[in-house]
């Protein structure tokens, strides 16, 4: 019974990950509402039934990647710490990295993100499922997985005790100043086509931190 149960979620975390891995690839640098469910299940050769029994909104595949995204910072991180405004520029090389490689899938995640009225929910990433995107490392149960924003304030609370940001000021501001920064940078990155994405975000971080430091 425990080996049926234990083969079910097995089965649960590669299909999750497998409907991941085609929508991803269908989207390519389009629009994440371009794609339709019909697509994204025969590409992943499941039913729609399937799909919505993992994900009961389309718009739950974003959350979905964003959650495996902070995984892999999770993972990275706790294989090379970084602190303060190192971890900052990590996050920023992180997503450059994420955005030329998925820019479709960036795009349409700050996009939906824009028309929630409330921060959403993390998306739930199950024990099997890190097991399957990490299998060589031992330790992926008990990694912590913080979201943009947490690890945002993370790293600057952390720059302000190392002294790398020396004017008194309010890490959940500078915290919100620097998520609109990301956000902001990927949109008019893609607008204007300015590239690396991260050296765009590193220059105008440090004409914030020159009024702070």
């Amino acid at each position: 019974m425990v080996e049926e149960v234990s083969l079910r979620r097995q089965k649960s975390a590669q299909i999750k990950l497998k409907v991941l891995e085609k929508t991803t690839s269908l989207i390519g640098q389009g629009s994440f509402d371009d794609i339709y469910v019909e697509e994204i299940c025969e590409s992943a050769d499941i039913s729609k039934v399937t799909f919505f029994k993992y994900f009961p909104q389309k718009e739950d595949l974003l959350l979905y990647y964003t959650r495996v995204w902070s995984l892999e910072c999770a993972v990275e991180l706790s294989q090379k710490k970084r602190e303060g405004l190192q971890g900052i520029w990590y996050l920023f090389d992180k997503i450059s990295d994420t955005f030329d490689r998925y820019p479709g899938m960036l795009l349409s995640m700050v996009g939906y993100i824009t028309r929630l009225n409330f921060p959403p929910p993390p998306f739930p990433i199950r024990p099997y499922e890190r097991k399957l995107l990490h299998p060589n490392v031992e330790d992926i149960d008990t990694i912590e997985i913080l979201s943009l924003q947490q690890m945002v304030e993370k790293f600057l609370l952390e720059a302000i005790f190392k002294k790398e940001i020396t004017q008194i000021v309010d890490t959940k501001e500078l915290g919100n100043l620097f998520v609109v920064l990301f956000y902001g940078g990927i949109i008019t990155a893609h607008v204007r086509q300015i590239k690396p994405l991260n050296v765009f975000l590193k220059k105008n971080a440090e004409i914030i931190l020159r009024g702070i430091k």
